[in-house]
């Protein structure tokens, strides 16, 4: 028999071979899953390593990346991926209790694989997208911080910011040779910027809410309608529950320009976000450096407050709605101006006080079918003085649509019916534009839309669409829509695209020149909608480098043919715009080649340059309209100093000569502009942890119209031209006081009036 002792020896040397034999068994082993995103935006294809393990694993198409059998409970994240910066993050995992880690990484570009939607109002991503969309992040808008997205758009290759009054320093967007009416504008999809606020349109939108813009290159109209054309531009705004709780950037110029911007986000409760974003611009010192007598730029106080909310539903189903309130008061004019001046004739002043009211949302219908209801509504009042001139202006508009999507085997549909209202009305125009054009305008505009997009193989890809919009004045209205992409691999992609367009012209607020008292509208006839005939073709590559460098090299090549164009004659007669249709027709023609850049030295470059000829034929005679170029190109380039922490971001565009609009043969200025280039360069040191300063110059060659000109205002002197004589006829004299024959008209500008200007500012986010 075995003595106690013994006993007791065995029972030790059990237990410590049970011990060590279940130890292993024992030992947790731990679980990652993670999810990718920029803002929103998925991001995919990024490596993600655990530091001091060989393994890795890749995101894939929704960001999402899984790790298994993981050892140790602290563990360092290492992730990678072109175009983004390099991000480490620390993981204690027994917290996360089998929850999905959202990593949230800071994007240099927009990216070739990004998701967009503008082209099709489907949700796809960028290479995938049969029609060619550009996509700019809000990291596009902090490499030449502006105080508004009218200025920032300037370095983007194609699109030029086109400054329409010397005075009040008002403009709109030209996309690849066409003016700014043909240029939709979007916020989160929704026809909210238009008509009457078209020259205000991008100015007061809080860049801090930007997720990114989406720009279509050529007509989009059998989706969004007739102002589309031309080409749209779409500014999605962030979604609350992704945005960080606070950002912040404040910004000021040697030019006295202060500009602040905030956004924060609130969780009002479990199931719903707020987001709110607002800016404030301010400039009140007076320059005058042509020494004209005339403000070079125009003096503003504006306020914007932009709130949006986001519900969350069951089967996430989407229900945001968008508030924005805008306030501006702006003026130019003879330096001497002041408030008590305005309306009357002794001192010259163009003041306009704006209050602008916007609703935006979409609704998602509890439905099994995937039904979205968007809406907009908004409400502009705007009261100016233009000299002695008056214009007090309402305008209110209503639009709604359904939008139904569908995937059925291998086809993806998208329907729609929109319905559009309009009622406009002042003290100015109204006088010589006829009941029937004013009725038109406010009647109810409906259309519909049927999209059909079908993958044929994993290389060819078709899309088609038919829209029906119908008018009280010119009846149904039908634009077709054609798109085929050819993928020869992941890396190259043909797309072809062609349509047809309409436009049914607004004259109540296009041409901003009427309202300066120097000229007046006339309109010879009936005019008949512009209807167009439109084709683009695309070519990407993207090559990727060695060291996780990459290279995107994208060419177009596009014609736009017009029929009906209406075109305004500044020839005829120096105080008259004459609208008509031409006896003729209208193209455009032209190609362009970008090429973008990422190394992972830091060196990121964005370079393109866009050759274009636009025509009015008429009697086999051939005019090239004023205020547009024959070729314009475009940079960013972007470095990195890891050493010292510091950003250098380069910028700027060069434009050929344009025809301009001279008042008479007699007229001393340059009939085409010289070629000429706006440049900026940006440092941004990003030391701080949640903070970055930056600074700058901005239109580093210092440049500005009146170069070689002996004016750009004429008849500055006289405003009211009092001391013009006529003739019998109404024609003007020559007399000494007045040599050239000429009127008051600031309508001669082609480039921004503010010289050379030094700029700094900071910004901040909290997440």
């Amino acid at each position: 028999m075995q003595t106690e002792k013994e006993m007791k020896g065995i029972k030790v040397f059990i237990f410590i071979c049970i011990f060590f034999g279940l130890k292993p068994v024992m030992a947790q082993d731990y679980a990652l899953k993670g999810l990718l995103l920029k803002d929103s935006t998925p991001v995919s294809n990024a490596i993600i390593r655990i530091q001091g393990t060989k393994g890795f694993s890749r995101s894939d198409s929704s960001g999402r990346f899984l790790f298994r059998n993981i050892k140790n409970e602290k563990i360092l994240l290492v992730i990678e991926c072109v175009g983004f910066e390099k991000k480490e993050q620390s993981v204690m995992l027994k917290n996360l209790k089998n929850q999905t880690l959202v990593i949230q990484l800071k994007e240099e570009i927009a990216q070739i694989g990004e998701f967009v939607m503008t082209g099709t109002m489907r949700k796809t991503t960028k290479n995938e997208s049969p029609i060619v969309v550009e996509s700019y992040n809000s990291s596009f808008l902090k490499k030449n911080m502006t105080p508004n997205l009218f200025e920032a758009l300037q370095t983007i290759n194609g699109v030029r910011p086109q400054i329409n009054c010397s005075v009040c320093n008002t403009g709109d967007i030209h996309i690849n040779g066409l003016e700014g009416p043909y240029t939709m504008v979007l916020i989160d999809g929704m026809p909210i910027v238009s008509s009457l606020a078209s020259v205000y349109g991008l100015s007061g939108i809080p860049n801090a809410m930007i997720e990114r813009i989406e720009i279509v290159k050529g007509p989009a109209s059998s989706l969004y309608g007739s102002e589309a054309i031309g080409g749209l531009i779409n500014v999605i705004t962030k979604k609350a529950e992704y945005a960080p709780l606070v950002s912040f950037s404040s910004m000021a110029t040697s030019w006295h320009e202060f500009n602040q911007d905030l956004s924060f986000k609130l969780k009002i409760n479990s199931k719903t976000n707020l987001l709110t974003g607002i800016n404030h611009f301010y400039n009140s010192k007076i320059f005058d450096k042509n020494q004209d007598n005339f403000t070079d730029i125009a003096l503003q106080n504006r306020l914007s407050i932009f709130n949006k909310i986001s519900f969350e539903r069951k089967e996430q189903r989407e229900f945001n709605i968008g508030v924005r309130f805008l306030t501006e008061d702006r003026w130019g004019g003879e330096t001497q101006w002041q408030r008590p001046f305005r309306g009357g004739d002794s001192v010259y002043g163009e003041s306009v006080f704006t209050n602008r009211l916007e609703l935006i949302g979409v609704y998602q219908l509890p439905i099994k079918e995937k039904v979205n209801l968007q809406f907009s509504y908004n409400a502009h009042h705007q009261n100016s003085a233009y000299g002695n001139t008056s214009y007090i202006a309402k305008q209110n508009s209503f639009f709604v649509q359904a939008v139904w999507q569908k995937k059925v085997k291998q086809y993806d549909f998208l329907a729609g019916v929109a319905l559009r209202q309009t009622t406009y009305r002042d003290n100015l125009l109204s006088a010589f534009i006829s009941d029937s054009l004013l009725k038109n305008q406010a009647a109810w505009l409906p259309g519909l839309f049927i999209q059909a997009e079908k993958k044929l193989s994993e290389a060819h890809q078709v899309l088609t669409g038919i829209r029906f919009d119908y008018h009280p004045q010119h009846g149904l209205i039908f634009t077709p829509r054609l798109a085929y992409k050819y993928k020869h691999n992941p890396t190259t992609v043909l797309r072809l695209n062609a349509g047809t367009g309409f436009r049914v012209v607004n004259l109540l607020t296009e041409e901003h020149a009427v309202m300066t008292g120097a000229r007046i509208i006339q309109v010879e006839n009936v005019l008949k909608p512009e209807q167009s005939i439109n084709t683009n073709f695309n070519y990407s590559k993207t090559i990727l480098l060695p060291k996780k460098s990459m290279l995107n090299i994208e060419g177009s090549v596009f014609y736009n043919y017009f029929q009906n164009r209406i075109v305004p004659n500044y020839d005829i007669d120096p105080n008259k715009i004459i609208f008509d249709n031409i006896d003729g027709y209208f193209y455009t023609f032209g190609s362009s080649l970008s090429a973008h850049l990422i190394m992972q030295n830091g060196l990121n470059a964005n370079i393109g340059i866009t050759a274009i000829d636009v025509q009015s034929i008429v009697n086999h005679e051939k005019i090239r309209p004023v205020l547009t170029e024959q070729f314009s190109g475009t940079w960013s380039i972007a470095y990195k100093l890891k050493r010292f922490k510091t950003l250098i971001d380069y910028s700027g565009n060069l434009y050929s000569p344009m025809r301009l609009p001279v008042l008479s043969e007699d007229d001393p200025r340059k009939v085409n502009s010289p070629w000429w280039s706006i440049q900026n360069i940006q440092f941004t040191y990003q030391g701080f942890k949640k903070m970055k300063i930056y600074g700058g110059i901005k239109n580093l060659l210092n440049y500005t119209p009146n170069r070689g000109n002996p004016f750009i205002i004429a008849r500055a002197n006289d405003p009211f031209d009092k001391q013009v004589k006529y003739d019998i006829q109404g024609n003007v004299l020559k007399t000494p006081e007045n040599p050239y024959g000429m009127t008051f008209d600031p309508t001669y500008i082609f480039a921004p009036n503010q010289g050379i200007r030094y700029f700094m500012g900071l910004s901040f986010d909290i997440n």
